[in-house]
């Protein structure tokens, strides 16, 4: 996402870490081996590009396979650096990848955020009825604090071939997939994300799958999905 975001629609971009305890954005952007340096005016973010800052707990541990085995409290202290201490700079989006669940991260980057214009939370979830359980606890958590949804994103929808691009359910939504709970919970619906392996390959290698199959159907999904969380944040807007 924050690909394009920086790529195509060409906006300044901070992307924040906040799965303590499986951090696997470094891996996914291709910045495993890169480490955060200090600065008089804090910690520096790692760059990607001149529009892209990233920041995560993973760039602090000395290997990718280190353990981070923390209670809530030293979660929350990091997590309050991170927003406090690192030079983001000036940003049009500030982008916070959470893990799964309603725990310590969640309420503590709505708690210390609360000061600012939150545009909202994207939701992404599976077709199969155990993911969605979980997804109506995360927008329930949502309302309960007051964090707008943006909308409903549902990863591995079908699956496409990559020879004869033939299409397939393999993960059948029993209960009607992303789209009826959506409806079912009056929040929009983004749009699906194919099950490609295309996708998977370029996470583990750190590669941009916008860069690596731009005219696939995979990246028209993201594409569009991303066009509709743009609109959303800049009709909500109220920084003028």
């Amino acid at each position: 996402m924050c690909h394009v975001i920086c790529g195509v629609m060409n906006l300044q971009i901070g992307l924040l870490d906040i799965d303590i305890c499986g951090p696997s954005i470094p891996k996914l952007m291709g910045l495993e081996r890169e480490q955060v340096h200090q600065s008089g005016s804090g910690w520096s973010p790692v760059y990607m590009d001149d529009n892209l800052g990233v920041m995560s707990v993973g760039f602090l541990l000395a290997s990718p396979d280190d353990a981070v085995i923390w209670r809530g409290p030293k979660k929350n202290g990091l997590i309050k650096q991170f927003l406090r201490d690192v030079d983001w700079g000036v940003m049009d989006y500030l982008v916070v990848d959470t893990p799964p669940g309603t725990s310590d991260e969640h309420l503590s980057i709505v708690q210390y955020l609360s000061g600012c214009h939150l545009d909202g939370a994207v939701v992404i979830t599976t077709p199969q009825e155990v993911s969605l359980m979980d997804v109506r606890k995360e927008i329930n958590f949502c309302r309960k604090v007051n964090l707008p949804v943006i909308g409903v994103v549902e990863n591995m929808s079908i699956f496409i071939c990559p020879k004869c691009k033939a299409e397939s359910q393999i993960f059948p939504p029993t209960t009607g997939g992303a789209e009826k709970m959506a409806a079912d919970m009056s929040v929009e619906f983004l749009g699906s994300i194919p099950l490609d392996p295309m996708l998977g390959r370029c996470c583990d290698e750190g590669k941009s799958v916008f860069e690596e199959a731009p005219t696939s159907s995979l990246v028209t999904a993201y594409k569009n999905i991303i066009t509709k969380i743009v609109s959303y944040c800049s009709k909500n807007d109220t920084s003028s």
